[in-house]
């Protein structure tokens, strides 16, 4: 197969987590990653973003062509609607949760917590990476921000190496997103 210039997007997400590892107001270019599939969906009417420009899913397709995948069918309960709703539903909870902590730290009602959460449920010292010359709702944000890329990258990493390389994108919440808004542009013409 030829490779195109779309395949090498895994960059994008490699740049990502390591620019965040140094220092976490990059973790703002992950707002990338949420505008994009969104504006193309309703632009064009199509999921072309996850299909071919998806910076994950393009690293999940290299990595299964390294042979870290073992290419096992997912669960059917893994592919419902119900499954793939439900955790659209949970993931932008937490993105809310994420706005709800930047908005408490921004009104000088919360301070600012200066550590990842891994799964929603580690929290990871990362102060290394903030400097104090921004406002600290500006950094709450980004390490909100990068939790949750974080947290979605090692679930798609898990879900790649027990099935299928790409097994995420069947449910990843950007990507049921953007196929109801799909949907929805169909469904008015």
């Amino acid at each position: 197969m030829k490779k195109r210039w779309y395949h090498y997007l895994w960059i994008w997400s490699l740049l990502y987590f390591s620019l965040g590892f140094f220092n976490i107001l990059f973790a703002w270019l992950g707002l990338i990653s949420f505008a994009l599939p969104l504006v193309m969906a309703i632009g064009f009417g199509n999921k072309l973003f996850c299909n071919r420009y998806c910076d994950r899913g393009q690293t999940l397709r290299a990595l299964g062509q390294l042979g870290f995948s073992r290419r096992r069918d997912m669960p059917a309960w893994m592919k419902s609607q119900a499954f793939r709703y439900g955790f659209m539903v949970f993931f932008f909870a937490m993105f809310g949760n994420v706005l709800y902590s930047t908005w408490l730290v921004y009104s000088g009602a919360g301070s600012l917590q200066a550590v990842v959460t891994l799964l929603w449920t580690w929290q990871l010292p990362w102060q290394w990476t903030y400097s104090e010359m921004v406002n600290p709702w500006t950094a709450q944000f980004a390490f909100g921000l990068y939790s949750l890329m974080l947290t979605s990258e090692v679930i798609a990493l898990l879900t790649m190496l027990v099935y299928r390389p790409r097994s995420w994108c069947v449910y990843c919440p950007m990507g049921t997103l953007t196929q109801i808004v799909c949907k929805a542009k169909a469904t008015k013409k």
